[in-house]
């Protein structure tokens, strides 16, 4: 996509930091988990937690917290991501395909970004 004068917008993907281009794959797989996570019912995200932990040997009482690790282990897994050689290619062709699936994440991975300012 190009704006008028002919160059591409900020965040089309053409001149970002590879740091940068890998947080935004890691955003965008974090969001399709989360999608995945908040579909479920409390029983089916119990359900799955307890699948997991059957499957990683995990015996001792799972506390919420757990259960979400383990939940979202499994769907990270389970779930068909694309590899990052892959995204990238994508995002590069289309950036504006991926803005849905953005939560933000991968900005305090911009340069002069405001995140390291302890104030």
């Amino acid at each position: 996509m190009i704006a008028e004068g002919g160059a591409s917008p900020p965040n089309s993907g053409g001149a970002e930091p590879e740091g940068v281009l890998r947080a935004k794959y890691l955003d965008y797989c974090s969001a399709r988990v989360a999608d995945i996570l908040l579909l479920l019912s409390p029983d089916e995200m119990f359900v799955l937690a307890q699948d997991a932990a059957r499957e990683a040997g995990v015996s001792e009482d799972l506390g919420y917290g757990r259960m979400v690790d383990l939940a979202t282990g499994r769907v990270s897994r389970k779930l068909a991501l694309p590899p990052f050689e892959v995204w990238i290619r994508d995002y590069k062709a289309d950036p504006g395909q991926f803005d849905e699936y953005l939560m933000g994440l991968w900005e305090s991975e911009r340069p002069g970004s405001d995140d390291d300012d302890p104030s």
